[in-house]
């Protein structure tokens, strides 16, 4: 296991982080703009009941030190042309402990809500019960991309040792974007998934449709 400072433990949900899969896809708005300029109703206030109260966000970054980025790519329109678009996809980031989150891991565990999905790195958060880096998302076809990018990410940032005996596991998760976006087209690349990290921010996150 690679060397890191457990203590204080984060207990992270890896399922309540990837609440944010649906909007995080923000990525996929058709129309960012519209979608900024309009207030989306929240489940509260559609009538979902849930137990306690919301953050002054009422966002994930409510949890201190948590930051989430975004890479959106929005191109093109009209009909599907594989490898040209439309393009409506993206990458987005989540850092339980910010950009200490590669060397201070958390105490994490996943659930599987409808048996259809994949995420990359959860044989060893239930081996281990730790997360180590940062969670990502994006789509289907492209969580080999990203969970490549992750870990030249976080040896470009000194994660990896001299002895050449590190490693890492990342927790990649995807969502399907292909009803309105050229899935098979391979739009996002490494440096996209870069950008989301080197991007991660508190306060408000950035939603899609």
């Amino acid at each position: 296991m690679p060397c890191a400072k457990l203590m204080p433990p984060r207990p992270v949900a890896i399922t309540a982080l990837l609440a944010l899969a649906l909007s995080a896809a923000s990525a996929t708005a058709a129309d960012p703009a519209a979608a900024a300029v309009k207030p989306r109703p929240r489940a509260r206030d559609l009538g979902v009941p849930f137990d306690g109260t919301p953050g002054p966000l009422n966002a994930i970054t409510d949890v201190d030190g948590v930051l989430v980025g975004h890479t959106t790519l929005v191109a093109g329109s009209g009909k599907l042309v594989v490898g040209k678009g439309p393009v409506r996809t993206g990458v987005t980031a989540v850092l339980p402990r910010g950009f200490a989150s590669m060397q201070r891991f958390s105490f994490a565990g996943w659930y599987s809500q409808n048996g259809n999905g994949e995420m990359t790195g959860t044989t060893w958060v239930e081996e281990s019960g730790f997360l180590e880096g940062p969670v990502m998302i994006t789509n289907t076809h492209s969580v080999g991309v990203v969970r490549d990018a992750v870990i030249a990410w976080r040896v470009a940032h000194g994660a990896a040792d001299a002895t050449g005996a590190w490693w890492s596991l990342p927790v990649v998760a995807e969502t399907w974007d292909g009803w309105l976006n050229d899935i098979n087209g391979f739009h996002v690349r490494p440096e996209h998934a870069l950008r989301a990290l080197d991007s991660a921010h508190s306060g408000v996150v950035e939603e899609g449709s």
